[in-house]
């Protein structure tokens, strides 16, 4: 018996460890871009180089700047890059799309019309510590048709921060610092999309097969347009558990919060691989950017495989503004 007690101690002991170390968050670099790895799976990719297009595609649609793939807990790809009803989104990303300078209309969002685009510049920092790994990166909002010459009209510190979370989930901060030297400013006018955090689904989900809710209870039918504080994306997979999704959160700091939202309707595109989202600050406002001043944008994800209940979804946004 002693010495059942005496070998047992250090097998638990392992497994603990085993346990931990594998709930680490580590950060490695590919010829792509940067890759958030929990054990030995890479669950989110930040993408640096630029993503060509498919043949035969104008090449203005190619960027870098965006998350792809963002897998679940189990390695279920959970977003989409270029699908061919819009060359122009890419997995999580959030380009406002329209914008007055010096009285010109400038697109950031719709890469087709060549009037701007938002690319990753550098990398400011990268973190490992606590469990956790930071990646704090430059993305510049460029005004391509500006009178004098391209110029960068908006300066982006994005921070993506990624730790475990509980029940085999983990969490991604996406927290966004803009600012313009522009003279007179920059105004984000009112529109539809826009900014703020922006998720196409996989093509796997559709109307048939996901579904959306928002902390006011509205689900696909009717959340387009309504203002919410947090929202959860699901649909089937191929998880053990059937299903897997994303909970977005948005901060309590956050212009216009609780924020306003673009959900697709359910019957765009014959109801199949239709799912996109979107919190949109500036989708009922207008808003107002001064010269040399810093705006943040704070959003959080809890990615999951199974089912992700409204209490959960409540008790996740409780702690992300306390």
């Amino acid at each position: 018996m002693i010495f059942k007690r005496i070998f047992c101690v250090p097998v638990i002991y392992l497994c603990l460890m085993v346990s931990v170390f594998a709930q680490k968050v580590e950060l490695k670099e590919t010829s792509s871009g940067i890759d958030f790895v929990i054990g030995n799976q890479a669950v989110l990719s930040y993408q640096t180089a630029v993503a060509d297009v498919p043949e035969g595609i104008k090449k203005d649609f190619a960027k870098s700047g965006f998350i792809h793939p963002l897998k679940s807990p189990s390695g279920q790809v959970l977003t989409r890059i270029q699908p061919k009803d819009h060359y122009h989104h890419y997995g999580i990303w959030g380009p406002w799309t329209r914008a007055t300078i010096s009285g010109r209309e400038v697109d950031f969002w719709n890469l087709g019309d060549q009037k701007g685009r938002v690319d990753f510049s550098h990398v400011l920092s990268k973190k490992v510590a606590g469990g956790a790994a930071e990646l704090n990166v430059r993305q510049n909002h460029l005004d391509l048709k500006a009178p004098e010459s391209e110029r960068i009209a908006i300066a982006e510190d994005l921070r993506i921060k990624v730790k475990p979370a509980d029940k085999g989930r983990y969490m991604v901060d996406y927290t966004s610092t803009i600012e313009t030297k522009i003279p007179g400013g920059i105004l984000l006018d009112d529109y539809r999309y826009g900014g703020g955090i922006g998720f196409r689904a996989t093509e796997q989900w559709g109307t048939d097969n996901s579904s959306v809710l928002t902390s006011e209870g509205d689900t696909r039918k009717t959340a387009d347009g309504t203002n919410a504080k947090w929202i959860i994306v699901q649909g089937e997979t191929d998880a053990t558990s059937g299903e897997s999704g994303i909970l977005f959160l948005s901060h309590n700091t956050n212009k216009s919060h609780p924020e306003p939202l673009r959900v697709w309707p359910e019957d765009n595109y014959n109801g199949i691989g239709n799912v996109f989202i979107e919190f949109t600050p500036i989708r009922h406002e207008s808003w107002e950017l001064l010269p040399n001043k810093r705006y943040t944008l704070k959003y959080r994800m809890i990615v999951f495989d199974g089912k992700m209940t409204a209490a959960e979804a409540d008790a996740y946004w409780r702690a992300f503004v306390k």
